[in-house]
């Protein structure tokens, strides 16, 4: 049985209802911060097709996710803010399975956005001179989203029951903090899960770029002793090339170290992550080269970054969401610029097992193509596409996406 326990969102309403009521302000100023506040709103409306080769039937799933918030006016450096979440599919469009929630299963490929209605966040934020503290449901992401990030591509979006404290040392450095009782995971409430996580970023800005050192100590509360523990260092930067001040060279390196342990099956494992780039900008494109290894313990063990927007990652047919055993290297040539007012990004990645073995080597290639246009000033429309070619027994996949989006 799951153990019952008061979330961290429970606690910052309950704080706010309490503590902010309590407060020695006057009645004036309390009601002009709760009136002088700000309502936002997204609203997302997607297709989504995906072709894959097996047994499965192709899938196809056309949705609105609607998000509707409102954060209140500063009042001495406090504030709340609450936002709701839901996502319907649209005129009977929802041949697609979901495995968390029993959705279709077995039935379809996958396309992980169920319809549900929750509580996306819920927290109270103090906010003054160097030091913001947050408690309660947030988003959280760190690290470009490698290692923690709300997920934002699907419909439902990841957030965390969590404490966060953020302190500005200077101009240059900043630290953050964290502590995670609960993960609020993309698929409604069906596959949230109970925690004990602690994140510690630390980052400085230099001329050149901006050094992060981070530890991001993971463990699902269960009954059983469990750990996924990561320690890394990252610098990311540019500079503008010396006789032409409209080129900008770009580079990234990145280096982590993870530790797995398990009381159930006895096991513990170690791997490494590494990840290189470089790249020019243009006034016209921008080009990249990239080089990133999720390592492996033997071809025991893949490097796992389960609170990341792995979407993002690794290519968007989505098919190494879990690191194999085996580990992997994917080695991305990305070309990005601009036409027709819009933004369009073209990627080739090319995987392949860290660890391989006589039957796992080559893991295939993808080829990510994307057009996003602003409108209307308030919409944007876009489309977008990946083409995964199997190796080492995994089947082709074609996925594409058509979406309108509009905020306030």
């Amino acid at each position: 049985m799951r153990k019952q326990k008061y979330s961290l969102s429970i606690i910052a309403s309950a704080l706010l209802m309490t503590g902010m009521s309590a407060s020695t302000v006057a009645a004036d100023s309390f009601y002009e911060a709760l009136s002088s506040g700000k309502a936002s709103g997204n609203f997302n409306l997607r297709y989504e097709d995906v072709s894959q080769d097996n047994t499965l039937n192709d899938a196809s799933a056309f949705t609105l996710r609607t998000r509707l918030g409102y954060t209140s006016a500063d009042l001495d450096g406090w504030s709340v803010s609450f936002e709701l979440e839901d996502n319907r599919i649209v005129l009977g469009q929802g041949d697609y399975t979901v495995g968390p929630t029993a959705y279709n299963l077995g039935q379809y490929s996958v396309i992980a956005d169920p319809e549900f209605t929750e509580l996306d966040q819920a927290f109270v934020q103090y906010k003054k001179d160097k030091l913001t503290l947050k408690l309660g449901r947030q988003v959280i992401a760190l690290d470009g989203h490698r290692f923690v990030g709300h997920v934002g591509w699907r419909q439902d979006r990841q957030t965390f029951d969590a404490a966060t404290v953020v302190y500005a040392v200077n101009d240059k450095m900043k630290v953050q903090y964290s502590y995670i009782n609960q993960r609020n995971r993309i698929f409604g409430e069906a596959a949230d899960l109970d925690s004990k996580d602690h994140l510690v970023n630390l980052n400085y800005k230099t001329s050149y770029g901006a050094f992060t050192a981070y530890s991001y100590l993971l463990e699902v509360d269960s009954d059983i002793d469990n750990a996924l523990d990561t320690y890394g260092v990252s610098f990311r930067g540019g500079t503008k090339a010396a006789k032409k001040g409209d080129t900008t060279f770009l580079y990234s390196f990145e280096y982590a170290t993870q530790s797995s342990e398990n009381s159930l099956t006895g096991t513990s494992f170690d791997a490494d992550y590494l990840f290189a780039e470089v790249g020019v900008k243009l006034p016209k494109i921008t080009a990249k080269l990239g080089y990133e290894v999720l390592g492996s313990d033997n071809g025991n063990f893949g490097f796992a970054t389960p609170l990341a927007t792995l979407h993002k990652f690794n290519g968007w047919s989505d098919q190494f969401l879990g690191t194999p055993s085996q580990g992997l290297v994917d080695v991305i040539f990305t070309l990005s610029g601009n036409v027709a007012g819009g933004k369009w990004l073209a990627a080739y990645h090319d995987f392949s097992a860290d660890e391989s073995n006589a039957s796992i080597d080559d893991l295939g290639s993808e080829i990510n193509l994307q057009y996003v246009k602003p409108f209307a000033k308030h919409y944007t429309a876009a489309i977008k596409y990946a083409k995964y070619t199997g190796e080492g027994g995994r089947v082709d996949a074609d996925k594409i996406w058509f979406w309108l989006t509009t905020k306030f």
